[in-house]
């Protein structure tokens, strides 16, 4: 079948990444995009308080919704309006800004766009960053990411917004939304980041150099987020985000990242696969 020229590029450039994962990520920010909105639709440190309503939806875009193949593996584009996944996020920018997507829109690498192998395009999601509690929409218009382990590719301008440029690689929420406007489509949502990790409960003998956690899981609902501190033990605490629409289960701290990490393994044996390794200060 034939593809763009991007998405081409695009196939061969992940199969030979290897994303640096950082232990902490730097704050950043970015702005919204218009086009066939209502509500806020552009001002970078305004917030949408929830997900845009599509008003002039864009017709899916002819042969993006074909069954295609990279690399030997069979792909089948199709509506999922109950797609809600987590998973990896990457992102993409520099090399290929200005080149055509798999929709033929240009890729602008500071706008909030995405590439997903297989929603219908050009579409939205909302991404949420389980790190932090950091929320966009974004307009899918290419294809991609064809990792295994990777769900969606992130813009760069997405990834900024998100807090995941310089980690590379980091855990999202992907939630599909339905039909993308004509133009734009992309919205912060939430930018409030979590805060570092909690003290130690007064009285607790700390040495200077702990500054190991695990962060064994991350939730929207603090109940839930109670129950597995309660199910885990193990001095587990719970952390809310700023604005406490996420809540995360802590343990820690280490002042060793080895017996940190045989510790998140342990927690990983009792059923949390996720669960991360982080530093603080």
């Amino acid at each position: 079948m034939s593809m763009s020229p991007l998405l081409l590029r695009r196939a061969s450039r992940v199969a030979v990444v290897v994303a640096a994962t950082a232990l902490l990520a730097a704050c950043a920010s970015a702005g919204a995009t218009s086009g066939g909105l209502s509500g806020p639709v552009r001002g970078g440190p305004r917030l949408a308080e929830a997900a845009p309503v599509v008003t002039d939806p864009a017709p899916i875009v002819s042969g993006t919704m074909r069954r295609y193949q990279i690399r030997g593996r069979w792909y089948q584009p199709e509506e999922q309006p109950d797609y809600d996944v987590v998973g990896l996020a990457s992102w993409y920018g520099d090399q290929f800004n200005g080149r055509p997507t798999a929709t033929g829109e240009r890729f602008d690498m500071h706008a909030l766009t995405a590439a997903h192998k297989t929603l219908p395009l050009p579409g939205l999601v909302e991404v949420t960053n389980m790190a932090n509690g950091r929320r966009v929409v974004l307009r899918v218009n290419d294809r991609g990411p064809f990792v295994d382990d990777r769900i969606i590719d992130l813009s760069r301008g997405a990834a900024e917004a998100l807090d995941l440029l310089s980690r590379g690689v980091g855990e999202v929420r992907v939630r599909y939304l339905g039909r993308a406007p004509r133009l734009g489509g992309g919205t912060v949502l939430q930018v409030a980041a979590a805060a570092p990790p909690p003290p130690l409960p007064a009285g607790a003998s700390v040495d200077a150099g702990q500054r190991y956690w695990i962060e064994v899981a991350a939730y929207r609902d603090q109940p839930r987020a109670q129950s597995v501190a309660e199910r885990i033990g193990r001095s587990a605490r719970i952390q809310a985000a700023n604005d406490q629409s996420m809540f995360r289960v802590l343990m820690g701290p280490w002042n060793d990242a080895d017996a940190a990490e045989r510790a998140r393994r342990s927690v990983m044996a009792d059923g949390f696969a996720d669960a991360l390794l982080i530093s603080a200060p």
